[in-house]
């Protein structure tokens, strides 16, 4: 509500019951422009959503056009909100309406976002700490040469968010306390209130790991006070539970926390940079560019939190040539790729119960993918080889697993193709139901875009998918031929080409046998390399030689 109030339609279409989208979309068809536009929007017919505004555009006054064009703007719909903006008379609201529109699509930032290695009063050297108080570190125990004590700094968690994100966080936080370490996890500063969760506990556990939450009165205004308050609300913590590293993932704000803290308190210091946040901002419009200020300033915070951290962690080869390309040495960076439980490498249950929900017949051929649906996540390219394969005669079904801002644009797309009763579209499902639908699919399908994000950024659910046995199709990027190799583990096909990927897909339906032996393939590698526990050892002992570190000289494994 305070920092971008024409989201909220959107959000709460999103949020509402099935049962309640059709009478309340019939409703705002009804109540002008704007409710027609917030109703087309969330129905993915963005086309008619931009004719609706301009329509109205002659008939609005200055101030009106303005709010046209920060629903535009709020629906990431930057072309219309341009071409609305010219139509508004010099003046103030014209002003006001280009400066919103500059700092939305990222050709302008805050003044609290300029580049300047000292832009929010607070440095981020390591060189000479200063501790307020000193007798902090002085009553912390010494760490055991066999359990340190680590403070995660993230974003969001679980339960209220469910993602690749929060399920990598949880996962490193369970095997790392199975293998003796004591383990605490900190949200951002006013998460989940912040997402609109009506929580407000400041401590939950889960499977025996505690997430602490740093709740304050009011919303701070901007990342300069937030990073104050949380300042303030995570000394406390760090105060109660002293740890002997702080393990900040992204993005730079965790990290920023993390480097201050760890430079009051004397601490090591790890960041984990689990992608490439301007990259996937860049991603979600052609009309974006890498020489817009949003950018520039995102990548710069991003690169100046790299060089000050003890150590640098990513996920895969691709993101630590980039990193190091920045200018981190190579012995401060270490990989710790995506992996699974070990529970994944078990037999997945059977998948008759998803199948028959979703009115699939037993013997059918299903190819999809659990995914959040983004544009750069290809899943267009995914419905059009289904329905080309359906045209050639076959009866594949397409089913996608998850949800996010292109998911009406999809059911749009599916039924544009005729793929009524072909395309399944689950949403969200609880963690817990993941490997069902896992086992509903034949084949799972990684269709990316050639975009640099996708170049580079290595993904966690193909893993999941490979440790079940199930063969992977992806797109014939770096970050995905770390996981799959052709012939071995699954295929690669041409970014973007749902004909090729029409064609693979034949192939593997017709061969059991080749499906079979790639996700035998997958499912060994994946155990061999890629489980929470080998995960929970490299960072053990990358742990030790930071804690040494802080009193003599040392080499990450």
């Amino acid at each position: 509500m305070r920092s971008d109030p024409a989201r909220l339609p959107l959000l709460a279409a999103r949020l509402m019951p099935g049962p309640l989208r059709g009478p309340v979309r019939a409703v705002a068809a009804r109540s002008g422009a704007l409710p027609r536009a917030y109703s087309l929007w969330d129905q993915g017919r963005r086309e008619e959503a931009r004719e609706a505004l301009l329509a109205a555009a002659p008939r609005r006054s200055p101030r009106g056009l303005g709010r046209l064009v920060t629903a535009a703007l709020a629906a990431g719909d930057s072309e219309t909100a341009r071409e609305l903006v010219e139509r508004i008379p010099p003046g103030p609201h014209r002003s006001t309406a280009e400066h919103r529109t500059a700092l939305a699509t990222g050709r302008a930032v805050p003044a609290s976002m300029s580049v300047s290695p000292d832009r929010h009063g607070i440095t981020l050297t390591r060189d000479a700490p200063t501790r307020p108080d000193d007798t902090v570190n002085a009553r912390r125990p010494a760490p055991a040469e066999d359990a340190p004590r680590v403070l995660h700094l993230v974003t969001n968690a679980l339960p209220h968010t469910n993602a690749g994100y929060t399920q990598r966080t949880h996962k490193i936080a369970v095997a790392q306390r199975e293998a003796g370490m004591d383990v605490h996890v900190v949200t951002r500063v006013g998460y989940p209130l912040t997402k609109g969760v009506p929580d407000p506990r400041t401590r939950v556990e889960i499977d025996g790991v505690t997430y602490h939450r740093l709740l304050s009165w009011t919303a701070p205004a901007d990342p300069a006070e937030e990073l104050r308050v949380g300042l303030r609300l995570a000394s406390r913590l760090v105060e109660e539970v002293r740890p002997d590293v702080l393990h900040a993932a992204s993005n730079h704000h965790n990290a920023r926390l993390a480097l201050e803290l760890g430079r009051r308190y004397d601490l090591p210091v790890v960041y984990e940079v689990r992608g490439f946040l301007e990259e996937s901002w860049l991603s979600r419009d052609p009309s974006r560019s890498v020489d817009d200020a949003f950018y520039k300033a995102e990548r710069a915070s991003e690169t100046e939190c790299m060089l000050a951290a003890d150590l640098v962690v990513t996920l895969g080869e691709a993101m630590r040539a980039d990193i190091e390309d920045r200018g981190v040495p190579s012995e401060r960076l270490l990989v710790v790729p995506n992996a699974v439980d070990a529970s994944f490498l078990d037999p997945l249950p059977s998948g008759s119960e998803v199948r028959e929900g979703l009115g699939i017949g037993a013997e059918e051929f299903v190819v999809g993918t659990t995914t959040s649906c983004f544009g750069y996540e290809g899943l267009d390219v995914l419905l059009e080889a289904v329905a080309l394969l359906r045209e050639q005669g076959g009866s594949a079904h397409a089913l996608i697993v998850g949800d996010g801002p292109e998911l009406p644009a999809l059911r749009s797309l599916a039924d544009r193709l005729g793929l009524e009763g072909a395309a399944h579209f689950t949403g969200r499902v609880p963690a817990d139901r993941v490997r069902h639908h896992h086992a509903a699919l034949d084949v799972f399908v990684v269709p990316r875009r050639d975009e640099r994000v996708c170049r580079l950024v290595t993904p966690l659910k193909p893993v999941e998918a490979m440790a079940g046995g199930l063969p992977v199709v992806a797109s014939d990027l770096p970050a995905l031929r770390e996981i799959v190799e052709p012939g071995v583990t699954g295929e690669l096909i041409p970014a973007g080409e749902s004909a090729r990927l029409a064609d693979v897909i034949t192939k593997l339906a017709y061969s059991r046998q080749k499906r079979t032996s790639y996700g035998r393939a997958g499912q060994d590698r994946v155990g061999a390399k890629r489980t929470w526990t080998e995960a929970a050892y490299r960072y053990n002992q990358a742990y030790r030689v930071l804690i040494r570190k802080m009193s003599g000289p040392g080499q990450i494994p």
